[in-house]
């Protein structure tokens, strides 16, 4: 694996969700990249994240970034040392 290699972001999100577009718009201003996950079609998914949502997760060391954040928050979590795998 290259060494400056990103990690990999999830967004956990909805659809319809008006707070989860604006923070894909914060990913995206933070250089970074992420893949999304809709909540609605999990029920464990859905009890955890569904009252909180947008929220992103750094799943190599398991951080969660709560909205609201900004692309600078974004560019904190993607700098985190990673964990271990």
């Amino acid at each position: 694996m290259p060494g400056n290699a990103m990690p990999e972001l999830v967004l956990y999100t909805t659809v319809g969700c008006h707070l989860c577009e604006q923070a894909l718009r914060r990913v995206a201003e933070a250089g970074g990249r992420c893949v999304t996950v809709e909540i609605a079609d999990d029920e464990t998914l859905l009890a955890r994240y569904g009252v909180r949502i947008p929220v992103l997760l750094r799943p190599d060391c398991g951080v969660e970034l709560d909205w609201p954040f900004d692309a600078a928050a974004v560019r904190r979590l993607r700098a985190l040392p990673g964990g271990s795998g």
